[in-house]
C-alpha cells in the first residue's frame, strides 16, 4: 500500500525548496540571521505552537479510536518540549511574552489551522498539520551538517532523532485517517505556503516584538 504522506512530501518538493532556500533558513544555516530577527520569529513561534497544541487537542478529541489518541497524545507532549525550548530562550533574550501579537503571517497559519481541525474530519486535521513535522524534520536534518553560530540550538532541536520520530507519527496518522486524497491534496500545499510566508515573516522582522 502506497503511503499518501510520502506522495504528498514529493508532489510539494518545489515549496520545500523554496523553504530551504528562504533567507530565514539560510540565516539559521550559516549563523548570520539578525538576532532580533530570531527572537521576533520565536515569539510567533509560540503563538504558532500554542495553535498547534490545539489542533492536536481538537484531532484527539475527534479521534475515532484508540490508538490514534494516543499518538495525539504524544505529539502534543512534543509541542510541550519544543514550547520548553522557546521559553529558555525568550527567558535568556529578555522578550516579555506578554507584549506579543500575532503578526498576519501568524494569524493566517493559526486560523488555517484551527478552522480545520475544528470542522474537518481526522484525516483533514492532520493532512493540515503534518507538513509543519515533515518540513521541520527535514531542515533541522539537512543543515545539521553545515549550520554554524548561534542557532545551532534549533537545528540540533529539529535534526534530533526524537523530532524524526514525531514527524513520522503524524505522517502514519495522515495515512491511517485521510479521506478524501484530493482535498487532503489541496489542504497539505496551503499549510506548506503558509510555512513560507511564516518564513518570510521571521526573514523581514526587525524588532522581536513586531
Amino acid at each position: 500500500m502506497s503511503s499518501v504522506a510520502a506522495r504528498l512530501w514529493r508532489e510539494n518538493a518545489d515549496l520545500v525548496e523554496i523553504a530551504s532556500r528562504n533567507p530565514f533558513v539560510r540565516g539559521i544555516a550559516d549563523g548570520t540571521l539578525d538576532r532580533d530577527a530570531y527572537a521576533a520569529y520565536l515569539a510567533q513561534d509560540a503563538i504558532f505552537l500554542d495553535a498547534f497544541a490545539r489542533a492536536y487537542g481538537l484531532a484527539l478529541a475527534r479521534c475515532p479510536d484508540r490508538a490514534g489518541v494516543e499518538a495525539f497524545a504524544e505529539l502534543i507532549g512534543g509541542v510541550r518540549e519544543e514550547l520548553r525550548l522557546h521559553d529558555k530562550v525568550t527567558v535568556r533574550w529578555g522578550i516579555d511574552m506578554s507584549t506579543v501579537e500575532g503578526s498576519s503571517a501568524t494569524l493566517a497559519y493559526t486560523e488555517f489551522l484551527l478552522a480545520t481541525a475544528a470542522t474537518g474530519d481526522t484525516g483533514t486535521t492532520c493532512a493540515a498539520m503534518t507538513p509543519c513535522m515533515r518540513l521541520y524534520a527535514h531542515l533541522g536534518q539537512s543543515l545539521k551538517g553545515e549550520s554554524e553560530g548561534s542557532y545551532q540550538e534549533w537545528v540540533e532541536t529539529y535534526a534530533a532523532p526524537e523530532f524524526e520520530r514525531l514527524a513520522a507519527t503524524m505522517e502514519e496518522l495522515l495515512d491511517r485517517y485521510v479521506g478524501d486524497e484530493a482535498l487532503a491534496g489541496r489542504i497539505y500545499r496551503r499549510a506548506m505556503r503558509l510555512e513560507i510566508a511564516f518564513f518570510d515573516a521571521a526573514a523581514a522582522a526587525q524588532h522581536p516584538l513586531t
